[in-house]
């Protein structure tokens, strides 16, 4: 059970992050519970699939979004239907192909298994700006620069 559940929950933020890079906001929304709730990089805070649909839906529209490219730091059974996730991301602005560190980034998912199905509760991001210490914005960037750029 665990390990099916973990590679379940990877999954999981794997259609995230892929419906985020697609500035596909029907997808990442459908991905939550009907209560599900997602805070934003610069703060903002929704609840419900409908809320997060219409807060992701003119952003992508009007913006052209940096990918993600990220790396799971861990990921934990709180029971039999519950997981936590926690990653960094960092992202590439569109027409560039390298990391911008100013996006850099910590993800927290909690996932919770409903009707056979995982389902986002809750999905967090949050600057990785590292105030006054820019050694760990370095560190972060060319963690996921190893992760991803090799």
């Amino acid at each position: 059970m665990g390990s099916t559940a973990l590679e379940d929950v990877m999954q999981l933020y794997r259609q995230l992050i892929e419906a985020w890079n697609e500035r596909n906001s029907a997808g990442m929304a459908e991905l939550f519970l009907t209560g599900g709730e997602l805070i934003g990089f610069d703060g903002s805070h929704v609840i419900g699939n409908e809320e997060i649909f219409s807060h992701l839906e003119p952003i992508f529209t009007n913006h052209p979004t940096p990918a993600y490219v990220f790396k799971v730091k861990g990921i934990k059974l709180l029971s039999n239907e519950s997981a936590l996730l926690r990653s960094i991301v960092g992202m590439v602005p569109d027409g560039k192909d390298d990391l911008n560190p100013d996006l850099n980034a910590h993800q927290t998912l909690v996932a919770v298994k409903t009707n056979g199905m995982w389902r986002i509760e809750l999905f967090q991001n949050t600057p990785a700006q590292f105030h006054g210490r820019p050694e760990l914005v370095r560190e972060m960037t060319d963690e996921l620069k190893n992760s991803f750029f090799e």
